[in-house]
């Protein structure tokens, strides 16, 4: 460790990560590497990540967007086409533990940072690749995740049944790719542990939306299946959607019989249970549209958030349509306490929680999202030196109290 750096706690303090990702995926796998006590250096061109200039909506001018996936990292801007930029990079990725990059396949070769070179250098590095399609004849094809949305059939089963294909309100893909990368890495660093050597880890986030659809990837691939649009409603199960009440809708999730038989008891149906069209969830699924007018008209009686203290006080799980604003407000109720303020006075910035909770090695947020270049001069100094023997990490990082 270098001398003065201070790691914040956390089980990966003491790691050094290299991120030559930007936009979402990349930058939100570092950032949770950053939770987790890891040295994140976020490599940027000088012209910065494109999530800089999404705006809006900003905070202080700054985009929003930008800063719920960067918090806990340090900005080193680069010219990697410059012959001293790029051999910075390369001393960067020389000392790393993990190096992760979403460049296309193959467009830091020039520069000596693909893996095999990177390798070479540093055997023990763990090596990240994030890719719209992967390196096979996908290989140029740029990767969006909104592009993937539609490529991967979850277009398809967005919207109701008569109406236009949509895209999920969040860019779902990045965000799993993002999560798959972080769980390859930590796989990575204990192969490492295990045998001395490093590996490279690939994502494409095509492959993670096809995993991520989950019981609907199965129903092609093992059932020959073709899921369509459904609207809000669920293929297999009943009931399992948004149900209308005296006021707004709630969401009903009875998946199995028990919770259907409490939903009947609160809901005044005592002898729906028992009847054989509905006694299973097999049996409601193919008799839904029998099924749901008994159940709406009993739910008109109250109210959405009524019907929701009485469900879930027998355990049967329901829950409100929020807004994203009602959202943070029932984490709150539940004690999660979703928002953490990260950096102290004018550079403090609100972000959402870290939602992994460990009981040995907290999570902590040490560095707020940083300018473009912040931590440039520092950066450059200590590369510009020798390593030492140990591990290396970069420059002192300001400690912060970690989250209990």
């Amino acid at each position: 460790m270098v001398e003065g750096s201070g790691g914040g706690g956390g089980p990966l303090e003491g790691l050094l990560v290299a991120d030559f990702s930007r936009v979402l995926a990349g930058p939100y796998a570092t950032m949770l590497l950053a939770d987790m006590g890891a040295d994140v250096i976020k490599v940027e061109s000088p012209q910065g990540d494109e999530t800089r200039g999404w705006k809006p909506p900003v905070r202080e001018d700054v985009s929003t967007y930008y800063l719920g996936v960067n918090r806990g990292k340090k900005s080193l801007a680069l010219d990697l086409r410059t012959p001293a930029d790029a051999a910075t990079a390369r001393e960067l990725a020389h000392r790393a533990d993990v190096l992760i990059e979403n460049f296309r396949p193959g467009g830091l070769t020039k520069y000596g940072l693909d893996y095999d070179s990177v390798a070479a250098a540093n055997p023990r590095s763990v090596y990240a690749s994030i890719s719209g399609f992967g390196t096979g004849p996908g290989r140029n094809v740029p990767g969006y995740d909104l592009m993937v949305q539609a490529i991967s059939g979850l277009m398809s089963m967005t919207g109701d049944p008569d109406g236009p294909p949509y895209r999920a309100g969040i860019s779902v893909f990045d965000v799993m790719a993002g999560n798959h990368a972080v769980i390859g890495i930590l796989a990575a660093l204990r192969h490492r542990d295990a045998t001395g050597r490093g590996q490279h880890v690939e994502v494409n986030l095509l492959s993670s939306a096809l995993t991520g659809l989950v019981n609907h990837s199965s129903a092609y691939a093992a059932g020959g299946v073709v899921p369509y649009r459904m609207g809000n409603a669920h293929p297999s199960v009943f009931p399992y959607e948004p149900l209308p009440t005296a006021d707004h809708d709630l969401i009903v999730a009875a998946a199995n019989d028990g919770q259907f038989g409490k939903l009947c008891e609160v809901l005044g149906l005592p002898d729906v249970p028992a009847d054989p069209r509905f006694a299973h969830n097999a049996d409601r699924t193919a008799h839904r549209d029998q099924l749901r007018p008994l159940l709406v008209e009993r739910l008109a009686a109250r109210g959405a958030v009524e019907w929701f203290e009485a469900l879930t006080a027998v355990g049967v799980p329901c829950g409100p349509i929020n807004t994203v604003d009602g959202g943070f407000a029932m984490a709150e109720r539940f004690g999660l306490e979703p928002i953490v303020e990260v950096g102290e006075g004018a550079r403090a910035v609100p972000t959402t929680r870290n939602p992994i909770r460990f009981s040995a090695s907290p999570v902590g947020y040490r560095l707020p999202p940083p300018e473009l270049d912040e931590h440039g001069a520092e950066l450059r100094a200590w590369l510009s030196n020798p390593p030492s023997t140990e591990p290396g990490t970069p420059p002192s990082t300001p400690q912060e109290t970690p989250d209990e």
